[in-house]
Order: C-alpha cells, then sequence, then structure tokens
C-alpha cells in the first residue's frame, strides 16, 4: 500500500501524484512471524481441502469398471468417462444444495476441461507454481494490507490442493453443487475453488478501497 500523502500547498498537486506513482516508494517487509503464520494458515487450509475430497470419494464415489483409459481422454463419442462412478448424493438442502461426486478435468468450475491433455498441465502447473511464488514473493515484501495477507494463504492453499489432486489422480475432485431443483444448476466446485474465490474477492475489495482512499486523497491535495 501507498503511504499517506503529505498535505499539499497551493498548485502542487502534479508534485503529490507523482510522489504516488513514484518507483520510489518503498514497502516494509513482513516479519518472520507473519510468514510463519501464513505458511501454517496455509497448510491448515490445504489440509481441510485435501480431507473434503477424500471425504468425497469414499462418501460420494466407488470404482467404476468403464473408466477412461488414459485419464481425462474423450472416447469416440466425445464423451469423458469418469474414473469413478457416483453414489447417492448427500442433499443438504432438498432442491438447492448437495453434496454429489464430479471428477474436473479442467480448471476451476470447469474451465479449460476440454482442451488437449498436454496443454492443460503445462498450463495447470505453470500457473499454480507461478502464482504461489508471486504471492509469496509479495507477501514476504510487505505488498498489499491486511485483505491482501488473508487473500494469500487462501489462494496459496486453493492451488495447491487443486494441483495434488491434478497429480495423483489427472483431474480434479469436486462434490459441492448448487442448483434449483435440477432445472439450473452452478458447476460443482470444492473446498479448494471455495479458497481462492474469497481470497480472490478480498483482493478486489482491497484494491476498490485503496483506489477510493487514493482519489479522495487526491481531491483532498487539489482543495
Amino acid at each position: 500500500m501507498y503511504p499517506p500523502l503529505s498535505r499539499a500547498r497551493s498548485g502542487d498537486l502534479t508534485h503529490e501524484i507523482q510522489l504516488l506513482e513514484s518507483p520510489a516508494v518503498t514497502y516494509t517487509r513482513r516479519s518472520s512471524k507473519a510468514l510463519i503464520l501464513c505458511l501454517a494458515a496455509t497448510a491448515v487450509l490445504t489440509a481441510a481441502d485435501l480431507s473434503s475430497k477424500h471425504w468425497a470419494l469414499d462418501r460420494l464415489s466407488q470404482p467404476s469398471s468403464v473408466a477412461s483409459d488414459p485419464v481425462c481422454q474423450p472416447n469416440e463419442y466425445g464423451r469423458i468417462q469418469p474414473q469413478r462412478a457416483q453414489r447417492a448424493p448427500v442433499v443438504l438442502i432438498d432442491g438447492w444444495l448437495e453434496f454429489r461426486y464430479a471428477e474436473n478435468c479442467g480448471a476451476a468450475f470447469g474451465f479449460m476441461r476440454d482442451m488437449p491433455t498436454l496443454v492443460r498441465k503445462g498450463v495447470f502447473y505453470v500457473a499454480a507454481a507461478g502464482a504461489v511464488v508471486l504471492l509469496l514473493w509479495m507477501f514476504v515484501t510487505g505488498r498489499g494490507g491486511i485483505l491482501f495477507a488473508v487473500s494469500v494463504p487462501l489462494i496459496i492453499s486453493g492451488a495447491v490442493g487443486n494441483f495434488v489432486d491434478r497429480v495423483r489422480f489427472g483431474y480434479v475432485v469436486d462434490f459441492v453443487r448448487f442448483h434449483l431443483h435440477d432445472r439450473w444448476a452452478y458447476p460443482t466446485f470444492n473446498v479448494a475453488d471455495a479458497w481462492i474465490t474469497i481470497g480472490v474477492a478480498l483482493i478486489l475489495i482491497e484494491g476498490f478501497v485503496d483506489a477510493r482512499r487514493e482519489k479522495r486523497a487526491k481531491a483532498e491535495a487539489a482543495s
């Protein structure tokens, strides 16, 4: 985050804007304690995601005799045959919310599931590694405020949880399903997807708040 602007003298608005945008603006590195808390939170959130997926595999699915080979490859009819068969779903709110087993060969909410396997793996692995490294670097070097700091373990744990699934199975286990009496259904997702979505939302909220704060500071400097 940028440091607070000093009160500008008359006619000094240009100087203040240049100061705000200057590359000389420095950041305070976060402490070792903050990094340890971030990594600990990441470990807990990742464990929660992987545990929920393990439960979904055990409770909501069973071995299938018609699994596709290789994994996530369409058959002659263009259909990707799941590796495991569905069991009866666990209904939480009848006609609205249930836990139902699904296999996702794409990214979050099924994105890119129809792309070639090598392309998918390349994009997923590079994106996951890049996101983890970039977010940790930004966290350590003091970028962002409290909402960004909270978002980092959420996003990293979500990326790691789904990455582990892709390495182990070749697909991601999804099981949370919102629907309207089966007439409309939101793409089935998992806990990792929820962590990532919450983390990105926090970053967007912080960016919006910071933009309003900077706009207000510039208006005060101009008055």
